[in-house]
């Protein structure tokens, strides 16, 4: 009788092959699978740029992306996450996409909101889609849940950030790339001139199309920095959207720099391997 094997499936004995081939073995496969998943790697990013006020000075940025909730991430595992978020003590919280990895079919998707509503920001909390957060027919529960958390959903719009002396700078929005409509010539049409702009776009190969606008930042998350990295082979699974671009910072053209987070979560394989989960600190300075 003949076995029928899924994709993932094969994914995942590929993995258990190709980890066996380099010597690693069991414990490699252990390491993947139960250990990296749940390390935390905090990036340290400082942004300097003459257009940020001075009163932006040492502003704290949290990002944090693809967190994949149902797959191999747990609602005990965020509860952690938000208390080591909350202790970073961030003024501004943006979250790039991918809150559950199959909403259709996440059982607990009430307990989310209560969770997320915990995350303390002082400037705000801001989200935009990933195509997860469209897929299964989510998208009207990805909104509600966010909007539950006291996070504003930023959907080809900009808002501003402002401090007391009137000054401020404007966080972007975009809708996801795969599965959505983004509009960047809309999200900017009424921003005023020689602002400082960070635009939140889930998929990082947008980029090389932002470059052409008055853009300052690109914030994505999406490639999950590849996932699961093979020595001398690269990354196993790069998703559409994120092969140019998989993870880290990147100049693009003469203004625009780019960072992409690595995110949260697994999907796909339920593997980490030299990708460890990832959340990072943006500071601000003017460098007037």
């Amino acid at each position: 009788m003949q076995t029928i094997i899924t994709r993932r499936q094969f994914i995942k004995g590929t993995f258990g092959a190709l980890l066996t081939s380099f010597g690693v073995t069991s414990g490699g496969y252990i390491y993947a699978n139960q250990i990296e998943p749940t390390l935390l790697d905090i990036k340290e990013i400082p942004i300097s740029h003459p257009l940020i006020p001075k009163s932006f000075n040492g502003l704290k940025i949290i990002q944090f992306s693809d967190i994949h909730l149902g797959f191999q991430y747990t609602l005990r595992q965020l509860k952690r996450l938000v208390k080591q978020l909350n202790s970073l003590q961030p003024d501004i919280v943006l979250f790039t996409g991918d809150l559950m990895d199959d909403p259709k079919n996440f059982k607990e998707s009430d307990k989310i909101s209560p969770i997320l509503k915990e995350i303390h920001a002082t400037k705000g909390k801001f989200c935009i889609y990933g195509n997860h957060d469209h897929g299964g027919y989510g998208s009207s529960l990805y909104k509600q849940i966010m909007k539950d958390s006291d996070f504003t959903l930023l959907l080809n719009e900009a808002k501003p950030i402002k401090q007391t002396d009137g000054s401020s700078i404007y966080l972007i929005g975009i809708d996801d790339a795969m599965l959505g409509m983004p509009d960047l010539a809309l999200a900017i049409e009424k921003l005023p001139k020689n602002a400082f702009t960070i635009l939140l776009s889930h998929e990082p190969d947008l980029a090389d199309h932002v470059s052409s606008y008055n853009i300052n930042w690109q914030l994505s998350g999406h490639s999950h920095g590849g996932q699961v990295k093979i020595p001398f082979i690269g990354p196993l699974i790069i998703p559409p959207f994120a092969r140019k671009y998989p993870e880290g910072h990147y100049t693009i053209g003469k203004t625009l720099n780019l960072y992409v987070n690595r995110g949260i979560g697994t999907t796909r394989l339920p593997f980490r391997f030299m990708a460890k989960p990832e959340l990072t600190i943006f500071s601000l300075k003017s460098s007037v």
